[in-house]
């Protein structure tokens, strides 16, 4: 039987229902980190650093997930709470660490909705040009998928994005397998070798250079962004924990197979992309754009031309078939994450309490209906005269690193609290490896990308103030939020001794 949270009115259901299955988050965890950073980023960082940069940085984000999410599974399976790392933020370390965490992460999800619907109407035009399919016709009908989709339930939810997730992973997998068959020489023109890893060719400044590293530290560092951007989404198994059933087995055993079929999967794409085409190549050179109307962006994919190359004429509409799956299936994801942060913070009382209202099906409704009340305002920017996308996909990346930053900090307060009350870490049902390394390394590296990865603002001259704006704004709203809230609230970081470790106010239902 469900019982009500501790300080929510009598007659308000808050109770989430635990109907994730380990299928599902470990198959939202992959989906997650399996699109637009895949299809065409993987292009533009292979351009701009060479094949061996590519493989550098996505191989040093892919251990640095591989850290966070250990530290995220630890705090998870030992406190399982939906709104995940800022819940924890505000458990472990200060209330206004968990508020302005919870708020950035939760309002750079919710505008996410709107951007990705934008982005699948722009895939859909590849067939229905605007003349023959209005803009607004598909909105509406992706908004109302999305939306019944995350109100049905989480099981619903789960299963939804379990398929969605599963076409992106069978459509990375098949690449892979006809990548080897172009390298060893099976299909297509002829194998290239290793001959595309010491290439020689024309960087995009006009200078010749030479993979596999064709920079130095500084543009390696600004791809870094981009590769952190390409990984996020595997905190999502977080934010599920207070809907996974059994999240002691569910939640470990997701996030030990997902890092590794992660990192499989970027790697061995770097290293086929990498083999398979010059850095210089004038298709992955250009802009990536998705969320113009030039439908280039789905022709100029690495994924694309690698398929081309093995003669598959029809590469481009099955990669455009897969690319509208994958943006739904990240605005599906954003909506989910979005409602739950706030549903948490509704607990919290870090929002109105409202927000953690649920009906028979365990799904925060409220928090919902807001979400993607918000997520429809953001179609009225289709009304402004500039593209506010722009400034909101420069951010993006910023963002995640917060919220990534939270999860390192937050696990070594968890740590550390822990052990100064005398509890025993091998009592612990799932251990972070390496700790401390992890959270000591997350930390460095975090600090590092946000600071280096647009750093070219300050250096540039003359220095235009406009640039440094759209590039850092993430950084003063999430300072704001946190001093804006310690000064109104007097709140103090919580001592060591008053750390608890117990689901205070959520208590779930299992089944549904």
């Amino acid at each position: 039987m469900s019982e009500q949270n501790v300080g929510a009115p009598k007659e308000m259901k808050t109770d989430l229902v635990r109907g994730m299955k380990t299928r599902h988050l470990g198959m939202i965890a992959i989906g997650g980190a399996i699109g637009t950073g895949l299809w065409f980023a993987s292009g533009r960082v292979i351009s701009t650093i060479g094949p061996g940069g590519a493989l550098l940085v996505f191989v040093a984000m892919g251990f640095l997930v591989y850290f966070l999410m250990t530290s995220l599974g630890e705090m998870a399976t030992k406190v399982p709470l939906s709104g995940s790392f800022a819940t924890y933020a505000n458990k472990f370390i200060d209330p206004a660490a968990g508020f302005a965490i919870g708020w950035n992460y939760y309002l750079s999800w919710a505008v996410t909705v709107t951007f990705e619907i934008i982005v699948g109407v722009t895939a859909l035009q590849y067939w229905f040009p605007p003349d023959v399919l209005p803009s607004w016709i598909p909105s509406v009908v992706f908004f109302f998928l999305l939306f019944g989709l995350n109100f049905a339930s989480a099981k619903v939810f789960g299963e939804s994005e379990y398929w969605f997730s599963s076409l992106k992973v069978i459509t990375v997998i098949i690449f892979l397998f006809i990548g080897l068959l172009l390298i060893i020489g099976v299909i297509g023109p002829g194998s290239p070798g290793g001959a595309n890893w010491v290439y020689e060719g024309v960087d995009a400044n006009g200078d010749v250079a030479k993979a596999p590293f064709i920079t130095g530290p500084g543009p390696i560092f600004g791809m870094f962004l981009i590769a952190a951007f390409s990984f996020q989404g595997t905190e999502l198994i977080g934010l599920s924990a207070g809907e996974a059933e059994n999240p002691e087995k569910t939640i470990p055993k997701a996030i030990n197979s997902v890092f590794w079929r992660i990192l499989l999967f970027y790697v061995l794409a770097m290293i086929v992309v990498g083999t398979l085409i010059p850095f210089d190549n004038a298709h992955i050179m250009a802009s990536n754009d998705v969320s113009s109307t030039d439908v280039g962006a789905v022709a100029y994919s690495p994924f694309t031309l690698v398929f081309a190359e093995a003669g598959f004429g029809w590469a481009a509409h099955f990669m455009n078939f897969v690319f509208l799956t994958s943006v739904l299936s990240c605005g599906n994801s954003g909506l989910f994450c979005a409602t739950r942060m706030l549903y948490g913070m509704g607990n919290e009382g870090k929002a109105p309490k409202i927000f953690s209202q649920t009906n028979k099906r365990g799904v925060p409704v409220v928090a919902l209906l807001v979400t993607a009340a918000i997520a429809g305002l953001g179609f009225f920017t289709y009304l402004l005269p500039v593209d506010p996308f722009d400034i909101l996909l420069n951010a993006s990346g910023m963002m995640g690193m917060f919220g990534w930053l939270a999860i390192a900090i937050t696990h070594w307060r968890f740590r550390a609290a822990y052990t100064h009350q005398g509890y025993r870490i091998e009592d612990l049902k799932y251990k972070a490896k390496f700790y401390p390394v992890g959270p000591v390394v997350g930390t460095i590296l975090c600090i590092m990308v946000v600071i280096a990865s647009e750093f070219w603002v300050f250096t540039q001259k003359p220095f235009v103030f406009a640039d440094m704006a759209m590039f850092y704004w993430p950084l003063p709203v999430i300072i704001i939020l946190y001093f804006g809230y310690k000064i109104v609230m007097k709140t103090k970081i919580i001592p060591l001794d008053q750390v608890k470790f117990t689901v205070e106010y959520e208590k779930t239902v299992k089944g549904e």
